[in-house]
């Protein structure tokens, strides 16, 4: 999915609440976006699930959609299953499939004893599992979720992290604004922050580790460039010590064990730790 030149106002004359933003949005992603209170984190979101037309630019490659807002409207005049229901049969499910996945998200999220109780009588979280029901019945190639945790009970949370996780490796791609910095933390593979309008990736710092290897004392040119680019430090002849970021270190192994013959690895350790 493509954002190209993205901006959003709300009114004619009014704030960009989004200027200028290009966003790659991978298959299989897991995109966390981070952002103070009023910088526009909710609005990206909406733009991004089709829920609103962006102002000025483009979204293509989108594919089937799904969306969890902030707040689930309580009011509309349905039980939970029958809003289910209707939902799935407006993402293309048959009615007795709409019924069938209804049942099974009701199963799952531990509201199976409510399902047939007018949404208005339901309790906020509950609400909260009804809309997350509906968002994943679809089976979406998108799933957008605007701080969809909120009001769940923590052991919903956790079956939440699982159905996302579950969908990111069915190829889906998955965008969430979260108020907890561990959700997900080691699931997300790229994270933007929204400020003033404006979307930047937040880039990890990467702890350093070093990587120890044997080599011959002739030139290698295997080793002339290798993956991020590592610092060398020569620390007896033959031997060699490269300092490698955790970003590169997978591909820089990688790269030592399969495309360099003869190097072995003797020791492999975070910054610190020990020589």
């Amino acid at each position: 999915m493509h954002l190209t030149g993205v901006g959003k106002r709300y009114t004619l004359r009014g704030p960009w609440v989004l200027r200028g933003v290009d966003l790659h949005l991978p298959r299989g992603g897991l995109i966390r976006v981070e952002g103070g209170n009023g910088g526009g984190k909710s609005t990206l979101l909406r733009v991004v699930a089709g829920v609103c037309e962006p102002t000025a630019g483009s979204v293509t490659e989108r594919g089937s959609a799904a969306y969890v807002p902030e707040r689930f409207p309580p009011e509309l005049p349905f039980t939970a299953l029958r809003y289910l229901t209707h939902l799935g049969r407006l993402h293309g499910l048959t009615g007795r499939e709409s019924r069938r996945r209804a049942e099974d998200w009701a199963e799952r999220l531990d509201f199976a004893d409510k399902v047939r109780a007018p949404l208005r009588g339901l309790s906020k979280g509950t609400c909260q599992k009804v809309a997350v029901a509906q968002a994943f019945m679809a089976e979406p190639d998108l799933l957008v979720l605007d701080e969809a945790w909120t009001g769940l009970d923590v052991p919903s949370r956790g079956v939440l992290d699982g159905c996302v996780v579950e969908r990111v490796e069915a190829g889906a791609t998955v965008v969430f604004v979260d108020h907890d910095p561990r959700r997900l933390a080691d699931e997300v593979t790229d994270t933007y922050r929204v400020e003033a309008g404006r979307v930047a990736p937040v880039i990890p710092t990467a702890k350093a580790i070093r990587v120890v290897i044997d080599i011959d004392c002739g030139h290698r040119p295997e080793l002339d460039r290798l993956p991020g680019d590592p610092v060398r430090e020569e620390t007896r002849p033959g031997e060699l010590r490269l300092h490698s970021t955790t970003a590169h270190s997978d591909a820089l192994l990688r790269h030592l064990l399969t495309a360099v013959p003869g190097v072995g690895v003797r020791a492999v350790h975070r910054e610190g730790d020990g020589a």
